[in-house]
């Protein structure tokens, strides 16, 4: 049931359950419905690469659940997103549910397409933030790298722009993706 949140109804995560299954990238955010087309093939080249040195990294040793798109995270009531790949940390795996995620994961990576450019940049940059994503690695294909951003005393700060290889440096978590690999 939609909510209504200083004057303005507001989608919930049980009107987005009845979204159409239709090969497109339905997500919530601030109880707004975003649509965007299905992920071309380079992007989904750049994803699989990714996730598959995060899995052999965090997967196989036991420290996390590496995901990638089509997952629901559900951050909150109003905010359900499909991030291109994410990390839940298996200290942390109360937040995973048969059906979702629901909690904010320690890493969330978008990849930039044309479609989703401004709303990878800005809109969920400043949902992560708010949400309590530790880290968010936002990919840019075009430009060939990878831009770190940290969460520190409840904001983001960008630590870095990488082509050649990321780390993530969480306690716990610490893997790097070689992106000579992944281009």
């Amino acid at each position: 049931m939609s909510v209504i949140v200083d004057g303005k109804v507001k989608l919930t995560y049980r009107e987005y359950r009845h979204f159409p299954d239709d090969g497109k990238t339905h997500e919530l955010i601030d109880g707004e419905h975003y649509v965007a087309p299905a992920p071309g093939t380079n992007h989904q080249s750049i994803s699989r690469h990714i996730q598959f040195q995060l899995y052999q990294q965090l997967e196989l040793t036991e420290r996390a659940e590496v995901y990638d798109a089509p997952t629901d995270v559900e951050l909150s009531e109003i905010d359900v997103v499909q991030p291109d790949i994410l990390v839940v940390s298996h200290a942390r795996r109360g937040i995973i549910s048969p059906s979702r995620i629901i909690g904010s994961p320690e890493l969330v990576v978008e990849i930039i397409s044309p479609s989703s450019g401004p709303r990878d940049r800005e809109l969920k940059r400043g949902l992560y933030e708010r949400r309590g994503v530790a880290v968010y690695w936002l990919v840019d294909p075009e430009a060939q790298t990878v831009t770190v951003f940290e969460l520190k005393d409840g904001a983001y700060r960008e630590t870095g722009s990488h082509r050649e290889e990321v780390r993530l440096e969480l306690p716990g978590l610490e893997a790097t993706v070689d992106l000579t690999r992944v281009w």
